[in-house]
């Protein structure tokens, strides 16, 4: 494995850091903070004509305050930050860190815009693993398992009810733009796959089951979802990262040591034909990502296998199988 250096780590350390800004200054009123259960959330709330309408910014943390706190700076310094975010794409072009390419960068930069992922959208499977390359540190290889025509992007149910923000534009008219076309399904009038004529580029949208795996609502995004099980270990805590795409776009993807434990699991339930490429590409990756979190985050890759396997039996049966296929995997995940 090859490390990034430290200049290409420490500019995307800034950049995340800048996008993340970037998120909070873009709200235009008065901080809100609204609680759900035992959840707290932040909104910028403003009056449109005889209603308050209330902009999701992200749910309560330090971080999150801290940035609050900064609004109105943030407001004064926004040609700044741009500026300086394309100073620093040009910066991690030029160390070798690798760039989503234009189709995919443009679909990313239109669904951030619309509020995708500020509203708990989170990019799932190969994608997302091409994102962790400076999250980890390292260079990603470049053969088949980091090659994808599709953008997946998962999103749990209860928060995208909770949440009470949409994106805007609508994400239909969003992909209308962009030439991509809503899939029929057969349960017509419900639509959670669109693909782009001409490109192969494919967007799905996901939501964890607990049982049946059925067709839901979310909507926040204002799509529907295939609900898939395993997918709530996959997308829970997940992480911000930047696509090295014009001047950077922030993004939400899954922790890599649960990305790297879920795909240990799809790689199982996959069937023949088509899908046995497909589970052979999940344990590439699984054993790529277990080799490289093992030497630098052993007590972060830990706690997930350990998660995981405490689960329950089918879980743990769905592991035990694909990791008899892989020695090397597997005895590393038990040293640790």
């Amino acid at each position: 494995m090859t490390p990034l250096s430290s200049i290409a780590m420490s500019a995307y350390t800034d950049l995340v850091r800048l996008l993340k800004d970037d998120a909070v200054s873009g709200a235009e009123g008065k901080p809100t903070l609204k609680r759900r259960g035992d959840k707290a959330y932040w909104y910028a709330a403003r009056r449109v004509g005889s209603e308050m309408r209330f902009f999701y910014i992200g749910e309560d943390s330090d971080e999150t305050r801290e940035r609050i706190d900064r609004i109105e700076a943030l407001h004064m310094t926004a040609k700044e930050r741009q500026a300086e975010r394309s100073r620093l794409v040009r910066l991690l072009r030029a160390e070798g860190m690798t760039p989503t390419d234009r189709a995919t960068g443009s679909i990313l930069s239109a669904m951030a815009d619309a509020g995708t992922f500020r509203l708990g959208g989170t990019i799932v499977g190969t994608n997302a693993f091409r994102l962790y390359e400076g999250e980890l540190g390292i260079r990603l290889p470049l053969g088949g398992m980091a090659n994808t025509g599709d953008i997946d992007i998962a999103q749990f149910e209860k928060l995208s009810v909770a949440l009470e923000d949409q994106v805007a534009p609508g994400l239909a008219e969003t992909f209308s733009a962009l030439k991509f076309d809503p899939l029929p399904e057969l349960d017509r009038g419900r639509t959670w796959r669109w693909a782009q004529g001409g490109s192969g580029q494919l967007v799905e949208f996901l939501t964890p089951a607990f049982g049946e795996e059925t067709i839901r609502d979310l909507p926040a995004l204002g799509v529907n979802a295939q609900a898939l099980n395993y997918l709530n270990f996959l997308i829970a805590e997940p992480i911000h990262a930047a696509a090295i795409y014009r001047s950077g776009v922030l993004v939400q993807v899954p922790r890599p040591e649960r990305y790297a434990i879920h795909k240990l699991i799809i790689a199982d339930r996959r069937r023949d034909g088509a899908g046995s490429l497909k589970a052979s590409k999940d344990r590439e990756q699984a054993a790529f990502l277990v080799e490289a979190m093992a030497e630098d985050r052993p007590d972060d890759l830990r706690r997930a296998y350990e998660t995981a396997m405490d689960v329950g039996p089918r879980w743990r049966e769905h592991i035990a199988n694909s990791l008899k296929r892989m020695r090397d995997t597997m005895n590393t995940l038990n040293s640790i």
